[in-house]
């Protein structure tokens, strides 16, 4: 068992680091044709986390997938991860978790004993979260891959999507930033098992609760923070003649992932969004580690919602009391025609 678990921490690539760069997925999908039909509310003509279509006034359902190669040790620990991850797109929407398929690709040559630990924790989450594992797909590949296609309900009226934000709005993130930085300093010995502990506890945690407690509030736009970092996500956010301004002294984050960034322990995934995303970036901030944690890609992150300046208190409170950072991160604001770059969309501060 433990020679298997060796080759878990060596795959590459691990987690949401894996996935594509955003400015490559988006050109090819722009390629696409895209057939009409009214019952489709959201689909992958915009940047949400998750398809909804109608079936009736009343109800619509929920579509995603997510799976990627391990980024721990732990079988177990990792289906948990994958499951949470995929999961909490469905939460991003603001929809209700029903059934979920297991997507599986596995040596063949691996011990079967692995692929019942992954899915044993996949299968966890899962009944955390009030669906039902009720089937999936798998394949012999020479890599470990795990994931879920996951389908909720929600009413047509109630869908939270990523591009509603209105001026004034307070930004809110459900869970601390620097998850792809830590596991990467983790492969290579570098991380202490305290902020792998973290990172894990943040990785395993659904994004249901937090999700819970948003749906008492006015959401106006909601994203869960992953592959594309928190950069990327609340650009796809921000409408024309919108922007941000975050304050740096109030990101959560895991205290080890600076000390990571300053040792340039980063992910390509995290350059790869900095790549994309940069010039629309002004940071007021003198500091090279914070920049990175801010691009830098999150596996199983957290939500950031746009919410009511007058409700924001009272939402962090309670999502605080979930027990994993958090913070009031910024808030948005209409664009000023006397920027002198017209590309800036969000601006980072020390504090605002």
């Amino acid at each position: 068992m433990e020679d298997m678990k060796e080759k878990i921490i060596f795959c590459r690539g691990g987690g949401c680091t894996a996935k594509l760069g955003a400015g490559a997925l988006s050109s090819v999908l722009a390629k696409l044709p895209k057939k009409r039909d009214e019952n489709l509310l959201v689909g992958f003509d915009s940047s949400d986390d998750a398809a909804v279509y109608r079936l009736n006034e009343d109800l619509a359902i929920v579509q995603t997938l997510d799976f990627f190669p391990p980024m721990v040790e732990d079988p177990y620990t990792f289906g948990k991860i994958a499951a949470a991850n995929a999961l909490s797109d469905i939460y991003a929407m603001g929809g209700t978790v029903k059934t979920a398929l297991n997507i599986v690709c596995f040596p063949e040559s691996y011990d079967l004993n692995i692929l019942g630990e992954i899915l044993r924790g996949g299968n966890e989450k899962v009944q955390e979260a009030g669906g039902v594992l009720a089937g999936g797909h798998s394949i012999m590949d020479t890599d470990i891959k795990y994931g879920l296609s996951v389908t909720g309900t929600i009413h047509p009226d109630k869908i939270y999507q990523n591009h509603g934000c209105q001026p004034g709005d307070v930004l809110i993130l459900t869970k601390p930033l620097g998850i792809g930085i830590v596991t990467t300093a983790n492969r290579v010995g570098e991380a202490s098992g305290e902020a792998m502990q973290q990172a894990i506890a943040s990785m395993t945690t659904l994004n249901r609760y937090a999700a819970e407690v948003l749906a008492d509030y006015d959401v106006h736009a909601c994203t869960d923070v992953t592959g594309f970092g928190l950069i990327v996500h609340l650009l796809e956010m921000l409408q024309d003649g919108h922007m941000a301004r975050l304050a740096a002294n109030q990101i959560p984050y895991i205290e080890e992932a600076r000390h990571g960034a300053e040792e340039f322990l980063l992910t390509a995934g995290g350059q790869r969004n900095r790549n994309h995303a940069g010039d629309q970036v002004e940071f007021r901030i003198q500091d090279f580690a914070m920049e990175e944690i801010l691009f830098d890609p999150q596996t199983s992150g957290g939500l950031l919602a746009a919410v009511r300046p007058e409700q924001a208190t009272e939402i962090l409170q309670r999502v605080q009391a979930l027990g994993l950072p958090c913070g009031i991160i910024g808030r948005v604001e209409e664009s000023t025609s006397d920027r002198t770059n017209h590309r800036t969309k969000v601006i980072v501060e020390q504090n605002l």
